[in-house]
């Protein structure tokens, strides 16, 4: 077992967008903007849901953790922080999941 974080890699993601470093990834990731940002994420999910279809456990594993880095870059970029993300989880936990998903549907919020 490890005890990386999404804490960790979140503060790692931070540090990197501001570095200034040409030669980083994330830093360019971020400079490029949210809407790139969101693109990425987008092609990210994409390609973990194909290797969860396709029952690819390793393909899975590898493209998971690439939704989670494009996640937080992309709230990175936005300026919003994992705590709130992860507050508002929180928060769903002391419902339903289908209680949760009806208030969002009453409000608009529904997917």
């Amino acid at each position: 077992m490890t005890d990386f974080t999404l804490d960790d890699l979140a503060a790692i993601i931070a540090d990197r967008a501001r570095s200034g470093d040409s030669g980083s990834y994330t830093a360019r990731l971020v400079g490029e903007g949210v809407a790139r940002c969101a693109r990425k994420f987008g092609e990210e999910a994409v390609e973990a849901t194909l290797a969860a279809v396709g029952e690819d456990d390793k393909a899975l594993t590898g493209e998971a953790a690439d939704v989670l880095y494009h996640l937080l870059v992309m709230l990175e970029a936005r300026g919003v922080a994992l705590s709130s993300v992860m507050a508002e989880l929180e928060r769903r936990t002391g419902q339903s999941g289908l209680a949760e998903k009806a208030a969002r549907a009453t409000s608009g919020d529904a997917e």
